[in-house]
């Protein structure tokens, strides 16, 4: 059956559990089929045709959330000529925050600011009681009351939502502890004997009854909403990220274009050309859409898109890809494929897809609390009505409900997660690893495989002089005078392989001479004079083409995995000169590592096979899968997931960006591009393999030092629970022990500053 594609901006959600529950509405119409991401907070919908959006919509508001259709995209502005499409502008340029501040984010700041300081003040004087002068009750209300009511907004209005269809969350539990020690502080203050002057606080530690007329807890509705209220917004600054992959990818792409006319060039928006149009992309310029060259010869950088280290030699006839940059000469492309049809546009959509795909992990805290909090707020009533049952009065009753609460009320479980990850990113940071989220590391626990791209990760990415070989073998002068004559002429041109050529030769023999004429033979090579001397560098076909022999044994050193360049000097051979990409020296001991942590290393490159597997040799890898395209990479990684490996993938380029989202874990280089870096789920700032490995080991301890929190914070909950329902437990005392349950956190979070 025919179906339509749909997508809404979901607002309103507050945890996974959220999402959760707008996609299982949605998928309860007929014929609908939807994945919601709370990260990203879209609904993709796959509907039937004759489905009104609005009726969508509709049910999404009834759940309790808003939403709406995503605006159209801006229109790009006119640009000024010359701007907006040459090279420098590389992805590396790109914030990973374009798009302005979040206005959420700000807000939530501001609410966490004014709570915390009128929290402070409210928290030592009930804790201190020397500082508790005459009517520093009356004080403490004054400072709590819009830190229980303004600073808590946000639970409350969740907690209502979730009322009003049948749900609780760990918001329900924020909400209903703080509004009754709230509450119940109010009570105490003007029907009770708290507001009376001379009031003091004391610390009674034993487990006793009470009617609790002559307490308030107003510390414990400031302190609760304040610590909740910096998880919130932690992990609001998290997830304003999320869809920066695709706005990374998207900037990739030359904003403004020279379009071709009768002869003339105009610069217009990248927007208006059309396919058939022709367009001019000078040295240095980014290709601007899919299209053939028509006119022209240069080398193309296509390694940000298929992960080819050497820049392909194209000519009249040849494809070119809009991304790529001509490094060359001057190309008139026509174009073939422009907007959502172009290879860069189906790669966004590829990582848009795996994004969404990917099955959102709920907080460890939010699929406990799902049990817990019904049962707490079941124990509480159930206390209260047995109480009031067995004649003990209502203030004893309702003390004991409060108490129940207040020792569930989850401050522990608030900083359980957000403690832990910020010693641990923080950590991580000072070693140049960068950590996402919680829901990353509930990822490392499980990966077996570990995916690594070849070019920009295991090897350094840029080509370099790797072997001089003479007409003599052995000969050290003929070495010498190969290289000052090559490195010469070489030095004159802007061909990537041509300057691994000349830095190489400069670096051996010292000060090149200059040549005395230069010409560029565009897809051979160069020719010129150099002290005198007729010098070819280039392939064999130049050297061929002007009469010159190339001995057998030269011709040999060309391999797969290494691009020779040959060398004549007045009609005869000198030698050969080899480059290739660099192998990392730190590649082999990082595969080493990742074996150590039980993980089986696989090498995956759009790379020749020769190349593919000389690397993999010489770092230590069994497994390899070479001349992979960029939309393969995804199916090679659901091929091994499909055979029930858990798979971990590092990369750094534009072409491993859908792969990086598809991967059960996705590792970034923090040396390569924006959208890799963003689509990942560990960044790797040093650029060093090595990191790989100690960044699944930190994230390992981060996420078992986050269970452990969690155990502990419930655990103090557990074992009160049942002296608070039996009326034995001071709301007080169930205040302090939830502070020092939250300090037991913490101390427990910092231990992991230690990681090295």
């Amino acid at each position: 059956m025919h179906t339509t594609q749909v997508e809404l901006t979901i607002g309103g959600m507050t945890c996974a559990s959220c999402a959760a529950r707008v996609e299982k509405k949605l998928n309860r119409m007929e014929g609908v089929e939807a994945t919601v991401n709370y990260a990203t907070e879209k609904a993709r919908i796959s509907c039937p045709p004759d489905l009104k959006v609005s009726d969508l919509i509709a049910t999404v508001v009834k759940t309790g959330y808003t939403a709406e259709e995503p605006p159209p995209p801006a229109p790009e502005p006119e640009s000024s000529p010359g701007t907006g499409s040459t090279g420098t502008g590389s992805p590396d340029s790109v914030s990973p925050d374009s798009g302005g501040s979040d206005p959420q984010s700000a807000a939530l700041r501001q609410r966490l600011v004014v709570s915390a300081v009128l929290s402070v003040p409210v928290v030592l004087m009930a804790m201190v009681p020397a500082l508790q002068f005459d009517n520093w009750q009356w004080l403490s209300l004054t400072l709590a009351a819009p830190v229980a009511v303004w600073g808590a907004l946000p639970f409350h209005r969740a907690t209502w939502t979730n009322l009003r269809h049948g749900a609780a969350s760990m918001d329900t539990l924020v909400s209903l502890g703080t509004l009754a020690a709230f509450g119940w502080s109010l009570w105490a203050l003007f029907l009770g004997h708290a507001g009376m002057p001379g009031m003091r606080h004391g610390f009674d530690l034993t487990a006793s009854r009470t009617d609790g007329a002559s307490t308030i807890y107003l510390e414990v509705t400031a302190g609760v909403v304040t610590f909740l209220l910096l998880g919130r917004y932690l992990e609001a600054r998290s997830k304003r990220k999320a869809g920066a992959a695709l706005r990374a990818l998207m900037e990739l792409g030359a904003k403004d274009v020279a379009l071709l006319r009768d002869g003339t060039e105009t610069r217009i928006p990248i927007g208006r050309l059309a396919a058939g149009d022709r367009f001019v992309v000078r040295p240095g310029e980014k290709i601007a859409t899919d299209g053939t060259v028509v006119e022209g010869t240069s080398a193309v950088d296509a390694s940000l898109l298929t992960g080819e280290s050497v820049p392909a030699d194209v000519a009249a006839g040849d494809p070119v890809t809009g991304g790529c940059v001509n490094v060359g000469g001057r190309l008139v492309v026509e174009a073939t494929r422009v907007g959502a049809d172009t290879r860069l546009a189906r790669m966004a959509k590829l990582v848009e897809d795996a994004q969404s795909g990917k099955a959102d992990v709920q907080r460890l805290a939010d699929r406990i609390s799902a049990v817990f909090v019904p049962v707490v707020i079941v124990l509480a009533l159930l206390t209260l009505g047995f109480w009031l049952g067995s004649g003990a009065g209502p203030t004893a009753a309702f003390t004991a409900a409060v108490a129940v609460l207040i020792i569930a009320c989850p401050c522990a479980l608030g900083l359980a997660t957000p403690t832990a990850l910020m010693v641990g990113t923080g950590r991580g940071a000072q070693l140049g690893i960068l950590i996402k989220g919680p829901e990353v590391l509930e990822a490392t626990r499980t990966v077996d495989t570990v995916v690594l791209d070849k070019t920009g990760t295991v090897t350094t990415g840029r080509m370099s002089l790797q072997g001089v070989h003479t007409v003599e073998p052995g000969d050290e002068g003929a070495e010498s005078e190969l290289l000052r004559l090559a490195g010469a002429l070489e030095h004159a041109s802007e061909h990537p392989v041509a300057r691994a050529i000349a830095a190489g030769a400069t670096e051996r023999v010292g000060t090149l001479p200059v040549p005395s004429s230069f010409e560029n033979l565009p897809g051979l090579g160069v020719r010129g004079t150099v002290d005198g001397h007729d010098v070819l560098v280039g392939r064999a076909r130049l050297l061929e083409n002007a009469g010159v022999e190339v001995p057998p044994a030269l011709r040999s050193v060309a391999t797969d995995a290494r691009t020779a360049v040959f060398a004549a000097r007045d009609g005869k051979a000198l030698g050969a000169l080899t480059v290739a990409d660099t192998v990392r020296d730190t590649s082999a001991e990082a595969v080493a590592r990742l074996r150590d942590l039980g993980l089986t290393p696989v090498l995956l490159t759009g790379d020749s096979r020769a190349v593919a597997e000389a690397v993999a040799a010489a770092v230590g890898i069994d497994e390899v899968h070479a001349e992979v395209m960029p939309e393969e990479k995804v199916e090679v990684i659901r091929r091994l997931q499909a055979q029930g490996r858990r798979v971990a993938m590092v990369g750094d380029g534009v072409n491993d960006a859908a792969a990086l989202a598809t991967a059960d874990l996705g590792l970034a280089m923090g040396t390569g591009t924006d959208a890799a870096i963003e689509a990942g789920d560990l960044t790797l700032v040093r650029g060093d393999l090595r990191a790989a490995a100690d960044a699944i080991r930190l994230a390992r301890r981060t996420l078992a030092t986050i269970i452990g929190n969690l155990f502990w914070a419930f655990g103090y909950n557990l074992a009160a629970l049942p002296l608070a329902a039996f009326g034995l437990l001071n709301p007080m005392i169930a205040g302090l022990a939830m502070a020092f349950s939250s300090v037991f956190v913490v101390t427990n979070s910092l231990r992991l500053r230690s990681f090295r």
